[in-house]
């Protein structure tokens, strides 16, 4: 009986370690043992697996023939494969399709090779013609976030969310310049725009807000904006300025992009030297509907002047260097004149939690029909779970890590040394009060000062 439990207790105590490492620790897991496991399923039963799912095709002339001689029968070839690599949540391989496959076929039956090699998802990703990739990930890793680490990224480009596949989405402004991100209350769009400005907030950009819910959003990062506005009437002036920025920078491309014997003919700011390069700007509106809505006649000559300004913008500020995140809880043709033209132009789509199915499909219908359904189906005990899109048709499901408001105020207090000079916008600039209560009290509401001063 002695013996019995020199040999039960260190294997109870082993396997309880094993289940808290597996909770706590889900990478060190995977390594130690998920990794393993998985692997030598995936390498004992690929030839079967694949001719289970239909993925395998006949053999050649040559190869039926020498079995023939041998006295059997030639078996269906699988794809050739590499050997399955690990990641920081999976493993991947790398297929070399057959004659007369598509990524297709394999994208159809990725759920029954999830099953047959235990796996928590497969993601199929066309690397190029006659190649895939096939990855996968050992656990759901969008259960708990964190923030990326020692993942390099371009000016204007960061890290927002993890994608379901284990790789972090990233939001290049270079490459997808405006974006629309949808969301119930409650869903975390809120979190996924406290980590676009902080991440914004570390980089030599003007970050300016446009939240005409007298500015209960963006009043925390005051200290990081170079201009605010918080009102309708403000919202109108401040976008009067933008076009003005906007087309004192086309001007500034004309002049200086083609002079000189060495000079480099451009279309945007990008060309330019770095020295006459002027600031990327990147607005941010938070409630879009609340510039669409009109009360009275004067209202609605209001809203239709700031919508056009927007459209503009839209539709010229790549070029300019200001680039456009448009947030609401919902978006489409019923706010009025011109939403319809607004939302073509803004090629990014986050859809978080929505409240009804048109709303997603108003966000990413006209992307991927499956990707509105897979909005449709976020549930409300996981905020923070979105589905981003854009204009090529891809789409996956991401959640952006946690961020506390205080948290993010903080940062935009410690890098308020960054903000730009932007003449044009002076008139603009939040006013931050010195906090005058212990460090773990926040600061004094910011306000704005008037368009006049």
């Amino acid at each position: 009986m002695t013996d019995a439990l020199w040999v039960l207790v260190p294997a109870l105590l082993a396997v309880a370690a094993l289940v808290a490492v597996r909770r706590r620790l889900p990478v060190l897991f995977w390594w130690l043992v998920g990794y393993p496991v998985v692997a030598l399923r995936v390498l004992a039963t690929y030839r079967a697996t694949m001719d289970a799912c239909g993925l395998t095709v006949p053999a050649s002339v040559m190869r039926r023939a020498t079995a023939r001689m041998a006295g059997r029968q030639a078996a269906p070839v699988p794809p050739r494969r590499s050997l399955p690599l690990p990641t920081g949540s999976g493993l991947v391989m790398r297929l070399r399709m057959a004659a007369g496959q598509a990524p297709e076929d394999f994208t159809a039956s990725a759920d029954r090779l999830r099953h047959a090699w235990g796996a928590h998802a497969v993601h199929v990703r066309p690397t190029k013609p006659g190649r895939l990739e096939l990855r996968l990930v050992g656990w759901d890793v969008l259960a708990d976030v964190r923030p990326a680490r020692r993942l390099r990224t371009e000016p204007l480009s960061l890290p927002l969310a993890l994608r379901e596949d284990g790789q972090w989405h990233v939001r290049d402004f270079r490459t997808v310049p405006h974006e629309l991100i949808l969301g119930a209350t409650q869903s975390g769009k809120s979190v996924y725009l406290r980590n676009l400005l902080c991440g914004l907030a570390r980089q030599p950009v003007a970050l300016v807000g446009i939240d005409c819910k007298w500015g209960v959003e963006l009043v925390p990062f005051a200290p990081r904006l170079s201009a605010l506005a918080d009102t309708s009437d403000r919202a109108n002036d401040l976008l009067d300025v933008l076009v003005e920025e906007m087309e004192a920078r086309f001007r500034l491309i004309g002049m200086t992009g083609g002079t000189g014997q060495d000079a480099v003919l451009t279309s945007d700011v990008w060309g330019l030297p770095e020295k006459a390069r002027p600031v990327p700007v990147v607005v941010v509106v938070d409630e879009v509907a609340e510039l669409f809505l009109a009360a009275s006649k004067d209202d609605e000559k209001r809203r239709d002047a700031m919508v056009t300004k927007l459209i503009r913008l839209a539709q010229l500020g790549r070029a300019a260097g200001i680039y456009l995140e448009v947030c609401g809880q919902r978006f489409g043709a019923e706010l009025g004149k011109g939403a319809t033209m607004l939302r073509a132009q803004l090629t990014g789509r986050v859809c978080h939690r929505v409240n009804d199915e048109t709303s997603a499909n108003m966000a990413l219908g006209d992307i991927a029909p499956e990707a509105a359904l897979a909005a449709t189906s976020i549930p409300a005990e996981r905020p923070g779970v979105a589905v981003v899109g854009d204009s090529s048709g891809g789409w996956s499901r991401v959640r952006s890590p946690h961020l506390t408001l205080d948290e993010a105020a903080a940062i935009c207090r410690d890098t308020s040394g960054l903000v730009p000079e932007l003449p044009r916008l002076d008139a603009f600039r939040p006013v931050v009060a010195e906090p005058t209560g212990p460090p773990s009290l926040p600061a004094a509401v910011p306000t704005t000062r008037p368009a006049t001063e």
